[in-house]
């Protein structure tokens, strides 16, 4: 279960900050679902920039500084890039299928109702980059576990992945702790 305050060497606690600024949707996109919406934390520029740099700060750190970043479409764009940005490397989009124009590799995963795939470009890192793979939250860990095959396909190594809200109940942090995956999360809401 992820730590319900960021394991971060800064003294700044910034999971209750930040869950402050993140609105919870009833019943959306179905009933008895409650939606964990990230925009506020988009929409404040003090509050984004608290938010990227509780990122920024953990990954300047040599042990855990990554050669790439990759994102997961689409909110992970978002955050990948401006993290990507702050620490001076490159960033890499993961795609819904059909999205990218070169060529690419592809992963396909499982949904509550169906499956999904999603794809990466063939060149977007080299065998052996470090790559930090980031998106706003953990459910299932379907999109992430998919988008860290697709890594592991071309030769990189995936060091972490990270997003803000982890949902525990739903098990996708399990599943990709036990995949081998190291995972780091700001915070985390009980209930789904």
């Amino acid at each position: 279960m992820s730590n319900p305050t960021p394991r971060t060497d800064d003294s700044f606690n910034y999971g209750p900050y930040l869950r402050s600024h993140i609105r919870t949707v009833p019943d959306w996109p179905a009933p008895g679902v409650q939606f964990r919406d990230i925009t506020p934390l988009l929409q404040n520029p003090k509050v984004f920039r608290v938010l990227i740099d509780a990122f920024v700060h953990r990954y300047m750190d040599p042990a855990l500084r990554p050669d790439v970043v990759a994102g997961l479409d689409a909110r992970g764009f978002i955050l990948g890039a401006v993290v990507a940005y702050e620490l001076n490397i490159g960033f890499v989009p993961i795609r819904k299928k059909g999205k990218l124009p070169f060529t690419t590799v592809q992963e396909t995963y499982e949904l509550e109702y169906g499956s999904a795939t999603v794809e990466l470009h063939t060149d977007a890192v080299k065998a052996g980059d470090r790559v930090l793979l980031i998106d706003d939250l953990i459910a299932t860990g379907g999109t992430m576990m998919a988008g860290k095959k697709l890594l592991e396909k071309l030769g990189a190594s995936v060091m972490e992945g990270a997003a803000i809200v982890d949902l525990p109940e739903l098990g996708g942090s399990d599943k990709l702790r036990a995949s081998g995956l190291s995972l780091f999360t700001l915070l985390d809401f009980s209930g789904h």
